[in-house]
């Protein structure tokens, strides 16, 4: 792998996604008492902050390991490890999650040399978890209003589970079919490549449950520990409309809108917990300690990175799609 050169059209996300926060945050200041934000920091002790970055290293731990079920066993524990605390540092620099997903990827493919099974495995690794947190939220709906709302948002879900289930069964037969319309088109050995490994997913369903069952316990303890810390800054919300809230402001934090989230999330979740009777400034002083959690999981994984003498580097993307 090669370090990443600085890239101009990088720096412009970068800069875009960062003024975008920033703007957020400016609005959520000025229409929320900044005293009673910072009364909310101040109401947390620093034990909790401690045990639940404590706690989101080991989460991330679990969540390295999921990944590694899909990868397979040829991919060393070891480095699975580097390579997903290297994506959580990446996104200390890069714009969005996707960037932290590449850098994970592109160190999976220095030790598999297989970028068809990579990318097939960082696609569907990324739809599990989604999925995961869409079926939470709704679960947390329900519990929380216990009527025919959440019934609604259930039966929703499943029918959106049921199509990704049924896009990622086609998907063996409708990629090679892109190079049958356009045979112009390049890369035509790794598409099927990478049709072949979506086909030995697909035929391995226990195999598929079992990440999402382990993506479902890994979103409910980080559920869990950022309520915790909400609670401890007096939001006054109960567990089952965070349940339903914060697995929908995870997904809004992927808009590339924000800098990794950062104003998005704390503004999605205050909304979606008002009508709970949610203490917003309460919410938005959670939602900024849980980004600093994140920027602490990433100054860790960077420094792991270091100490094991690899740095954080980036294999280049020719070196995934080529590997035929």
């Amino acid at each position: 792998m090669t370090q990443a050169p600085h890239s101009p059209r990088v720096s412009r996300k970068w800069l875009i996604r960062a003024a975008g926060s920033g703007l957020l945050l400016a609005v959520l200041f000025w229409l929320l008492p900044w005293d009673a934000i910072k009364a909310g920091f101040q109401a947390t002790p620093l034990w909790v902050f401690a045990a639940v970055l404590a706690i989101f290293v080991l989460a991330h731990l679990g969540a390295a390991l999921k990944w590694r079920m899909l990868l397979g066993p040829d991919m060393p524990i070891g480095t699975t490890f580097r390579a997903h605390f290297a994506g959580l540092a990446a996104n200390l620099c890069l714009p969005g999650a996707v960037g932290g997903d590449a850098v994970r990827a592109a160190m999976a493919q220095a030790q598999l040399r297989d970028g068809p099974r990579v990318v097939a495995v960082a696609m569907i690794d990324r739809v599990i978890d989604m999925v995961a947190l869409l079926m939470l939220s709704a679960l947390g709906l329900l519990l929380a209003r216990g009527h025919e709302t959440g019934l609604a948002i259930i039966l929703q879900t499943l029918v959106v589970l049921a199509l990704v289930i049924a896009g990622f069964l086609a998907l063996p037969r409708l990629l090679p079919m892109i190079w049958r319309v356009i045979p112009a088109l390049p890369r035509r050995g790794f598409g099927e490549r990478l049709a072949d490994s979506f086909r030995l997913l697909a035929a391995r369903p226990a195999l598929l449950v079992s990440v999402f069952l382990a993506s479902s316990v890994v979103q409910i303890v980080l559920v869990s520990i950022a309520w915790w810390l909400a609670v401890a800054a007096g939001a006054g919300v109960a567990f089952w409309p965070w349940l339903f809230a914060w697995p929908l402001a995870k997904l809004a934090a992927v808009l590339p809108v924000s800098l990794n989230g950062l104003g998005l999330r704390e503004a999605t979740l205050a909304g979606f917990l008002l009508p709970f009777g949610a203490h917003a400034p309460a919410v938005v002083a959670a939602g900024l300690m849980w980004q600093a959690v994140l920027f602490a999981a990433g100054a860790l994984g960077a420094m792991i990175l270091v100490s094991t003498g690899q740095g954080l580097s980036f294999g280049r993307k020719e070196d995934i799609v080529s590997s035929e």
